[in-house]
């Protein structure tokens, strides 16, 4: 098989679960090497308090046909961040893909709440970990980046520009911090065009992650069940490797510049450059949203994956 990302340096900050397990994966497939970072390894839990570690992930990259590496990493954590990127720097000289998925601010969400009435400990507990994580990982994988032309940032976030400029997301502090990475991806693609290297922001679309999939009481198996419980859901979710897989033709497209500074979605990249879900398909979720649930239609994904 083709193996489109040999010999790349890839960096998936967060990579515990998710989103971020699902890219570090596609990223394997592509013959990538993979840093796998986060905080829960087999050793201990992080305070989210969930059971995949990073050492899971790299065994997945492994077994996917990449090289995985797992580091414990608390990505708030500013000299912890420093000590990652001179590891990297001292093995490879250099990093090809920087992805920028940390997050971990589920527990904190209070829907609905108004500003005023939302818990301030848990809103601002978001912005710190959606956003400072965010820049922190730059500020010190960005020199290693910018060594060579070519180079791909990826910030993920939940739903893309044009999507949320017309859509309240969850709360003030929820919607701040997912529109807070599409603006983010906007200002490092300026300050990475000088040297040929790219930064673009990227959303999955309804994701059957972890907790997802337990929330449904179902499993990556048997997730077309949950149509009792959520026929949107059952219609139109995906995995986590479909954006994971979203990545993979980012980083391997030799024209990727003119993406720069760009907010995409998985579903939308798939009908661009031909990949598919591991079942298959290809989910236009945002699309989707649109068209089929936020119009008050009934679930129908005829047309959509």
């Amino acid at each position: 098989m083709v193996k489109p990302l040999s010999g790349k340096i890839a960096l998936v900050a967060g990579a515990t679960r998710g989103a971020g397990r699902g890219t570090a994966v596609a990223l394997g497939e592509a013959g990538a090497t993979v840093y796998c970072t986060g905080r829960s390894t087999r050793e201990h839990r992080s305070d989210y308090d969930r059971p995949e570690t990073i050492e899971e992930t790299a065994e997945l990259v492994n077994g996917a046909g990449g090289v995985g590496i797992a580091v414990e990493v608390d990505h708030l954590n500013p000299a912890a961040v420093q000590s990652l990127a001179r590891r990297i720097d001292d093995a490879h000289g250099r990093l090809d893909v920087l992805v920028n998925d940390i997050w971990g601010g589920e527990h904190f969400i209070e829907w609905d709440a108004p500003v005023w009435a939302h818990h301030l400990g848990y809103g601002l507990r978001m912005l710190h970990l959606a956003v400072d994580t965010h820049l922190i990982t730059s500020h010190f994988a960005l020199p290693l980046l910018i060594r060579n032309p070519g180079g791909l940032v990826v910030e993920m976030t939940d739903g893309t520009r044009e999507y949320n400029d017309g859509h309240y997301r969850v709360s003030t502090f929820y919607d701040l911090a997912k529109n807070s990475i599409l603006r983010l991806a906007f200002s490092q693609a300026e300050e990475l065009k000088p040297f040929g290297c790219t930064a673009v922001a990227l959303t999955p679309g309804w994701m059957r992650s972890e907790m997802m999939l337990e929330n449904f009481k179902v499993t990556e198996a048997t997730w077309r069940a949950a149509a009792t419980i959520q026929p949107h859901f059952a219609a139109i979710s995906e995995s986590p490797r479909f954006v994971g897989r979203a990545v993979a033709a980012l980083a391997a497209d030799p024209d990727v510049q003119r993406r720069n500074g760009g907010s995409f979605s998985s579903g939308g990249l798939a009908r661009e450059y031909g990949f598919t879900d591991v079942d298959g398909s290809q989910p236009d979720c945002w699309r989707y949203l649109v068209e089929v649930q936020d119009a008050g239609r009934p679930a129908d994904a005829a047309g959509y994956r």
